[in-house]
């Protein structure tokens, strides 16, 4: 497996909101640049998707996955995993832990961890982890914090 990368983002909203966003599959395409559609595939029996299907168009990435998911019961932690591999990738893992601020702010942290089914060389592998986790925390960012544009 891939090494891991993390990054973290403090969002001024409560940690439940910032989650109703992550949770909110079908709008990735209204406020992700790369993200052309998400799919629920299955539902816990709670309504929580279990399983989403993604295409992403990311320029030099584009690929079409299912990730598998599975959250704390208070929201805290939302992880995933690729079911199987796809064109590009042949694994992912992935989390975000949200944190209450003192100031009714929420610290996010979000780790990745992708192995690419093509070769990169590491350095170039970073620096593309590195833009693609900096704008998916700015862009989460930015719809918790728009009012009227979350739930």
């Amino acid at each position: 497996m891939a090494d891991s990368s993390t990054q973290s983002i403090v969002i001024d909203a409560a940690p439940d909101r910032v989650a109703a966003v992550i949770c909110d599959f079908p709008s990735y395409p209204e406020w992700t640049d790369a993200v052309r559609a998400a799919t629920v595939v299955e539902e816990y029996e709670d309504g929580y998707p279990s399983q989403v299907r993604f295409v992403l168009d990311a320029g030099v990435l584009v690929d079409e996955y299912v990730l598998a998911y599975a959250y704390a019961e208070d929201l805290s932690r939302i992880e995933w995993h690729l079911v199987s591999p796809s064109k590009m990738q042949k694994a992912q893992r992935g989390s975000y832990d949200l944190v209450a601020n003192d100031d009714g702010g929420t610290t996010v942290t979000y780790t990745l961890e992708v192995e690419l089914a093509v070769g990169m060389l590491g350095m170039f592998r970073r620096k593309a982890e590195k833009m693609i986790m900096d704008a998916a925390l700015k862009q989460l960012k930015r719809r918790v914090e728009t009012p009227g544009a979350a739930q």
